[in-house]
Formats: C-alpha cells, sequence, structure tokens
C-alpha cells in the first residue's frame, strides 16, 4: 500500500483551534496532511491567501508530517494532481454534515476514486466557526481558546488596519 496522503481543504479565514485539532488528530490516522487554503474568487476573505499560508506553516511548524499549500479551481483535479484520492473535512454539527454530504457526494461525481474521510470536532471547539470569530474581535472581545495566540494577534492587526481606512 501507498503513502496515504490527506487533503484538508477550507478557506480558512482565520484558522481556528478546531481547524488545528482535526489537523493533529488527523497525522495519526494519516502519513501526511496537507492543509490546502483555497483562493476562491467568489469569496471575500480577511486575510489573503499567502498570509493564511504563512499562519498554518507557523502553527504546524511543530506536527510533523504536514504540509501547507494553496489551490484554485476544482478540489478534486488539486487532489489528483497530488497524487491522492482523500480529501480530509472536520464537522462540528448536524448543519455541517447537510453541507459536507453534497460536497462529498459531487466530489465522487467528479471522481468515483475520491473519498471524503470526516473527523469530529471535539465538543470543546464545536461552537467555534471563523465568521463568528471575526465578529467576537472587531468588537474587543476575546477569542482565547477559539484560536491559537498567533491567530488573534493577526486578526486584531488586520481589524486595526481595516479601521484605519
Amino acid at each position: 500500500m501507498g503513502k496515504r496522503v490527506a487533503i484538508y481543504p477550507g478557506s480558512f479565514d482565520p484558522p481556528t483551534e478546531g481547524h488545528l485539532n482535526i489537523v493533529k488528530r488527523s497525522v495519526q490516522i494519516f502519513d501526511e496532511v496537507i492543509v490546502a487554503v483555497s483562493e476562491s474568487i467568489h469569496k471575500k476573505y480577511m486575510f489573503g491567501p499567502a498570509e493564511r499560508v504563512a499562519i498554518w506553516k507557523s502553527l504546524l511548524k511543530d506536527v510533523p508530517r504536514t504540509k501547507v499549500d494553496t489551490f484554485r479551481g476544482l478540489l478534486v483535479d488539486y487532489v489528483r494532481g497530488k497524487g491522492t484520492n482523500i480529501i480530509l473535512r472536520g464537522l462540528r454539527n448536524v448543519t455541517d454534515f447537510e453541507y459536507e454530504i453534497q460536497m462529498a457526494t459531487t466530489n465522487r461525481v467528479l471522481n468515483d476514486k475520491i473519498e471524503t474521510v470526516f473527523i469530529m470536532t471535539e465538543g470543546t471547539y464545536s461552537h467555534i466557526a471563523a465568521s463568528l470569530i471575526k465578529e467576537v474581535v472587531s468588537m474587543g472581545g476575546s477569542a482565547k481558546g477559539m484560536v491559537p495566540r498567533l491567530v488573534e494577534k493577526e486578526l486584531r492587526k488586520k481589524i486595526l488596519e481595516s479601521n484605519k481606512k
């Protein structure tokens, strides 16, 4: 059997403790996990792709068998280009499941070799959403326990910059 490489795709704007938890747990299952930061042109992001990659690289510097990359276009094409067929997704709740099952089914239609593996987020992270964190921090609240310290620092810096404009 070859090396089992999982692709963990997402916008990760910003990466949360829940995202990080999924990666740390998944390296116990897979030989390598690639965090694939999406470069969607349809979404407005707080952090650009290069910033999100840099944050992830800092967060994963001590986590073995992880890589960080970006992609644009169809995820199934990116996955195939990486020589794997495994997409890794985290689930927080039933709402996530309903969306993710649609995505997994669509990806299988596009490429019947693709397998999507779901890992449940630990309960302490099930309430965390990147959009909620951005709102909390923009209103001066603390995101402690929801995002790593580095992410909160970068978020505050980004919010200060946008408030100066």
